[in-house]
């Protein structure tokens, strides 16, 4: 019996050992693994493509963990004053399975764990810093042909997932030596020099102007951020162009600041205010271009900045949406320019011969409170002097006054249900609220 007893026991403390001295964890339940080294002391090089980044050791201090534990060792004769592994353990089978005498023989263990987390976290903030998105080749018309004016540039993207195992092999490493390459992936831009012949881009198509003159600094920025969502779209031939789809989120978390915009019945501040600039320009290049509208609305009342009144295009997400259909041979490049106050659209394709005629905006009623009717026409003809489309626009704007407008220096008094807490924040703080 006693033998008996002694045998379980021997088993029973061999799985201390193992199981309770820190060995190497799983990975993939816990974010500690075990380290040869509590300490790395000297900086690595992080390289992606063409360019370094410095891991310092202030950038590494913080990730190691040490752990203590107590461990039976049959070898080792045990110098600590506390040895009651078992009500470390808090196990009643280690109580009734270990002597007094397997006591002598507990020994104090130490090791160094490297927090996978902490490096997964860093890697995503270093992907933050080297993360670029493609530039597209721009254009340029000379004598009546395009020419490449800015050479088109590839993106590049980190692969934090396989950079995240690259550094924690490195730092779980015996003797890690050397710098680090980062595995990242090259993301081609839609235009390039390579490709304009391809794509049938050939001539300009059509463009369009508008001005923002008198706008306050916030309107000017939104207009200038939405503006580089557009400069360089590709739309392919048959294809129906969504702005709304184009653009993108319009929030504080994108670039946007608060300006005025009609909504709910009342002009108000929101984010992004001033993009229908942007919309009403692309409107009118495609109408110039001979595109087909599928999609267009005009403003709920006259806006100085959209003048001749008529020509209007606004656009809230989802909706209303502006779209349009490339009905040309080609492909559709959009190249943006904003010159002073000036903002331009201009679209080049393939020239088919086509001739478009656009007749207005007339003014069919215009009242005292400033309501009005408006109407213009496009019509598209072929090379050959055929009737491809004529389409009619009639915009109908109501008076001004029943959209209450607080003024472009009205700031907000309480967060809109619709901001996020980091929106609001970043409005107080430009509007120099507490």
């Amino acid at each position: 019996m006693k033998i008996t007893v002694r045998i379980i026991t021997f088993f029973y403390l061999l799985l201390l050992s193992s199981s309770f001295c820190y060995g190497k964890e799983n990975v993939n339940s816990s974010p500690l693994i075990q380290v040869e080294s509590g300490k790395i002391t000297h900086s690595i090089n992080l390289k992606v493509r063409n360019d370094s980044y410095p891991l310092t050791t202030e950038d590494m201090a913080g990730w190691m963990t040490e752990k203590n534990d107590l461990r039976f060792n049959p070898r080792y004769s045990s110098e600590i004053e506390t040895r009651d592994i078992c009500t470390q353990k808090k196990s009643i089978l280690c109580t009734l399975l270990t002597t007094i005498q397997d006591q002598s023989h507990i020994q104090k263990s130490s090791a160094f764990f490297l927090n996978t987390e902490a490096v997964k976290k860093y890697i995503g903030t270093l992907a933050q810093k080297v993360n670029q998105e493609p530039v597209n080749a721009t254009l340029n018309m000379q004598d009546g042909k395009i020419s490449v004016f800015t050479l088109n540039q590839k993106g590049l993207e980190l692969d934090t997932a396989a950079s995240t195992v690259a550094l924690v092999d490195y730092l779980t490493a015996k003797n890690p030596t050397g710098d680090i390459t980062l595995p990242y992936k090259e993301k081609n831009a839609d235009v390039s020099i390579d490709s304009i012949d391809n794509l049938g881009i050939t001539s300009l198509i059509g463009e369009g102007h508008s001005n923002f003159r008198g706008s306050p600094k916030n309107r000017i920025f939104n207009i200038k951020v939405a503006v580089d969502k557009f400069n360089g779209t590709l739309i392919n031939p048959g294809e129906e162009f969504s702005f709304v789809k184009n653009l993108g989120p319009v929030d504080g978390e994108h670039g946007y600041l608060p300006e005025l915009v009609i909504k709910n019945d009342k002009t108000e501040p929101e984010f992004g205010g001033g993009i229908c600039q942007v919309s009403t320009t692309a409107f009118r290049a495609a109408i110039y271009s001979g595109l087909e509208i599928t999609a267009r609305r005009n403003h709920a009342y006259p806006v100085g900045y959209y003048n001749p009144q008529g020509m209007d295009s606004t656009v809230y997400i989802p909706k209303p949406d502006l779209r349009f259909i490339n009905n040309t041979p080609g492909h559709i490049l959009i190249q943006t320019e904003i010159v002073g106050t000036e903002l331009i659209f201009r679209f080049f394709g393939t020239a088919d011969g086509r001739k478009v005629t656009v007749d207005g905006p007339h003014i069919l009623e215009k009242n005292p409170d400033g309501s009005m009717k408006t109407t213009f026409s496009q019509k598209v003809t072929d090379a050959n002097d055929n009737l491809i489309r004529e389409d009619v626009f009639n915009s109908s704007y109501e008076s001004p006054s029943k959209y209450p407008h607080p003024g472009a220096t009205t700031a907000l008094t309480q967060k809109p249900k619709s901001w996020s807490q980091s929106e609001w924040d970043k409005y107080l703080k430009a509007n120099k609220k507490p």
